[in-house]
């Protein structure tokens, strides 16, 4: 178990009532949030969001990307749903951080897509480690899910970690003439669905 649970309160929102609960790894001054909705405790399947960290587009409304889009209609689901949890991801950028992502940026406006960016940079298409979502999981004691997202990747590695991912929920939103390229660029050379 890479974190332990620091603190909870009430966080009321523009969707209703969540328990947001404050995460802490334990080898680093890394923090991580889950937002949960009505009652997990039951063993039934959970719709889940795992939403990585990004401050363009979830708090500046960047149209660069489709995050904030994403965030604002998983909360609205998980609300209509009645039960959920969203973990907020702290790995800025698919875990190159915040200036690495700025420099990317950069790189893009001269033409590069989002992967040959990270790549011009050092790093992978995607450095992310979903580790410490899989423990928060196991934390909250939460074993079946219904994942929102269109990333394969991260349904593979749920299943792989005994974390069931029994159902696919689609959350493709946001798409505009500024995020295009970068959403066919995912849909291209990461795999992401599409529908």
């Amino acid at each position: 178990m890479q974190l332990k649970k620091i603190s909870e309160a009430n966080l009321p929102t523009p969707w209703g009532n969540f328990l947001i609960m404050g995460f802490k790894e334990k080898n680093s001054d890394k923090n991580h949030v889950a937002l949960i909705f009505g009652d997990v405790s039951k063993n039934i399947p959970i719709l889940s969001r795992i939403h990585s960290e990004c401050l363009t587009g979830d708090a500046f409304f960047s149209l660069r990307c489709d995050c904030g889009f994403q965030l604002k209609k998983a909360l609205e689901l998980i609300s209509l749903e009645n039960r959920g949890i969203l973990i907020y991801h702290r790995q800025e950028g698919r875990n190159i951080g915040l200036l690495n992502k700025i420099k990317a940026y950069s790189l893009q406006d001269n033409g590069l897509d989002t992967v040959e960016a990270n790549q011009k940079l050092g790093f992978s298409a995607d450095e992310r480690d979903f580790s410490i979502c899989i423990d928060i999981f196991n934390l909250l004691n939460i074993k079946k899910i219904k994942l929102l997202t269109n990333n394969p990747m991260k349904i593979k590695i749920f299943n792989d970690s005994g974390i069931d991912v029994i159902e696919r929920v689609s959350i493709i939103v946001g798409k505009n003439s500024n995020n295009l390229n970068y959403l066919t660029t995912k849909e291209k050379k990461m795999g992401h669905y599409s529908k």
